[in-house]
């Protein structure tokens, strides 16, 4: 049989997505982390994974989907909390603007799965069905053998129990609780995303009414997370908005390095951070690393990191900023505090074996000279050099 006839748009999709195959996640499973130290990987939007030492592997608002597809009837759903938000009808054009850099499926082991809050950008049934189906486990404070919990707030976790995940695996968390997950100790901790706060059970018509009602209890819906960790104490915010309360979780713990939720608001709109918010969030917190996220994954919310990194630069000496930018890429991996005076991440870059075995071309390579008599050609001749007075 034909190639031509062997293709199929199913063929196509196996052979392609996801993008990157298995690659991140055999680093991931692979990777040894050193004593002192906590890596980190960005799988786009705001989800991260962490590894221990001690091989304690948790993910934060790990997701595995996409946005528009395609244009439909052209609306927006009446109950979208973009529409409560502003009051726009027009479909939005957030199309998904990074590769998938992991294969859900392919993952052998997690300890926990935590989720910020149940937008649909941060919770994957995808994962949480593998992790179930799989029958991964874990070890309690006590060394027993346990099921992967699932943690979250109140809302996120009536999400997994609709997908299927038992309430015995489901941890309800609100600001101030901790839970200890082999060498990482999790703090729950106030979330700032006011966009919770207009999110209704309901996108349809039937939708609830918020007009004139008291805001629903935030703790509810969103936390953010203090993950600490042998290499450091990691803040993630998940998707919260500025708030001066930053200053609060400042005083009160000790932040190595903190993510927070950066994007250019389209007109209308107020769902991001911005390139300000993140300088402020990060000399709020008194961290040491402040690291932009989620301008990645919409085309119609992606921003430019430059743009804090103008406004780092024209105010960090006025200001006395005890911090400094990272600007990571998705799927690239982050190691604190092995890589804390990092500005920029960039993917390794290959070919450290060059040379290292016999070239195949076309043409011989020639080595030069300089001499007291001039230049000198050495000219490459059956894998010898012979050296050939020129002039």
């Amino acid at each position: 049989m034909s190639k031509i006839s062997e293709m199929t748009r199913q063929s196509w999709i196996e052979s392609t997505f996801p993008e990157w195959g298995t690659w991140l996640v055999e680093d991931i499973e692979n990777e040894v982390v050193a004593p002192g130290n906590v890596a980190m990987w960005w799988l786009g939007c705001t989800g991260v994974w962490f590894k221990t030492p001690a091989d304690t592997n948790i993910t934060i608002d790990l997701w595995c989907g996409n946005g528009k597809r395609t244009h439909g009837d052209g609306k927006m759903k009446v109950g979208h909390q973009m529409a409560n938000m502003c009051g726009g009808r027009a479909m939005q054009p957030n199309l998904r603007n990074v590769p998938f850099v992991i294969d859900p499926f392919a993952f052998k082991k997690v300890d926990a799965v935590l989720a910020t809050h149940y937008h649909q950008d941060h919770m994957s049934p995808e994962w949480a069905a593998h992790v179930i189906n799989s029958g991964m486990t874990t070890t309690d404070e006590n060394g027993k053998e346990i099921p992967v919990p699932f943690i979250g707030p109140k809302k996120p976790v009536e999400l997994w129990q609709k997908w299927g995940v038992p309430a015995e695996r489901c941890i309800t968390v609100k600001p101030g609780d901790t839970i200890k997950i082999k060498d990482i100790e999790i703090v729950a901790l106030d979330s700032f995303d006011r966009t919770c706060i207009v999110t209704t059970d309901s996108t349809g018509p039937d939708r609830e009414e918020l007009t004139g009602v008291c805001p629903t209890d935030m703790d509810d819906k969103a936390v953010n997370y203090l993950v600490k960790t042998p290499g450091g104490n990691i803040y993630h915010s998940g998707d919260s908005h500025f708030s001066i309360y930053f200053a609060k979780h400042g005083k009160d713990y000790d932040i190595d390095v903190a993510f927070g939720s950066f994007g250019e608001n389209p007109i209308g709109m107020q769902d991001k951070m911005t390139s300000i918010d993140i300088l402020r969030m990060a000399e709020n917190l008194k961290c040491k690393v402040v690291v932009p996220i989620h301008w990645d994954v919409w085309t119609n919310f992606q921003a430019d990191c430059d743009e804090i990194k103008v406004l780092y630069d024209f105010k960090k000496d006025r200001n006395e900023y005890k911090f400094h930018p990272f600007f990571w890429q998705v799927g690239g991996k982050y190691t604190y505090p092995a890589d804390k005076d990092k500005i920029y991440y960039h993917h390794r870059r290959g070919f450290e074996d060059c040379f290292e075995a016999p070239q195949n071309i076309p043409f011989l390579p020639v080595k030069t000279e300089l001499s007291g008599n001039g230049q000198r050609y050495y000219v490459r001749e059956n894998r010898k050099y012979t050296r050939r007075n020129l002039g």
